[in-house]
């Protein structure tokens, strides 16, 4: 496949309406801590200012689009763990384009061929959640369930995935949050807009490339 030039993307600057609204959104599910968030030579999505200037409304995608009505053919999907993007293909054109956040160190999303094996617009995690008391209280947020013990009098609460596409066990693409670098537990999190996209037009065995 044949990415286009990243001249060619369509690159936007959210109105301070839009910025006011995406500060109030965090989406954190299946979050996990990392280093690269505070530090000031990361580059989020582009940008090349210090995540301490800029807000998080800033660092959303600014480069997402979708535009399948120019081509029909079947789908197929590419993600870049090196560029954290995703490629969106209807035969061999390129109809939709769409920033995403992977797995972080140590829990790298697995490079390899792989299918969509199951599509659940409510998705919760039954891996990646937080651990909560009888009265809703969290004493434990953003574990993995296996790596974590549970606090006594606790239960589990797994993390929303909406828009969830399982490309192999365990891992899929959903609506997440992007901080603009590799933060999650292994899957691909995607601006809400562009899961939501996806998830409409994505049937059951679409190939999906996991590629560095």
């Amino acid at each position: 496949m044949i990415k286009l030039s990243r001249g060619m993307y369509f690159l936007f600057r959210p109105s301070l309406l839009l910025v006011a609204i995406l500060s109030i959104l965090f989406f954190s599910s299946c979050a996990s801590y990392d280093h690269r968030l505070n530090d000031p030579r990361t580059d989020y999505l582009g940008l090349r200012e210090p995540f301490a200037s800029q807000t998080r409304a800033e660092l959303a995608d600014r480069s997402s689009y979708w535009d399948e009505d120019v081509s029909t053919g079947s789908p197929s999907i590419l993600i870049d763990l090196s560029e954290q993007k995703l490629y969106y293909y209807k035969g061999n054109k390129l109809v939709g384009l769409s920033a995403v956040s992977t797995g972080s160190e140590g829990r790298e999303t697995k490079i390899g061929h792989y299918k969509i094996m199951k599509k659940d617009l409510h998705h919760v995690s039954s891996e990646c959640g937080d651990y909560v008391d009888s009265h809703g209280k969290i004493l434990l947020k953003n574990i993995v369930l296996k790596e974590v013990p549970m606090p006594p009098g606790a239960h589990f609460v797994g993390s929303p995935m909406p828009f969830y596409m399982m490309i192999y066990p365990g891992v899929g693409m959903h609506a997440g949050f992007l901080p603009g670098v590799p933060d999650s537990h292994g899957c691909i999190r995607l601006p809400i807009s562009m899961a939501k996209t996806f998830f409409e037009v994505t049937p059951l065995g679409t190939p999906v490339t996991v590629e560095r």
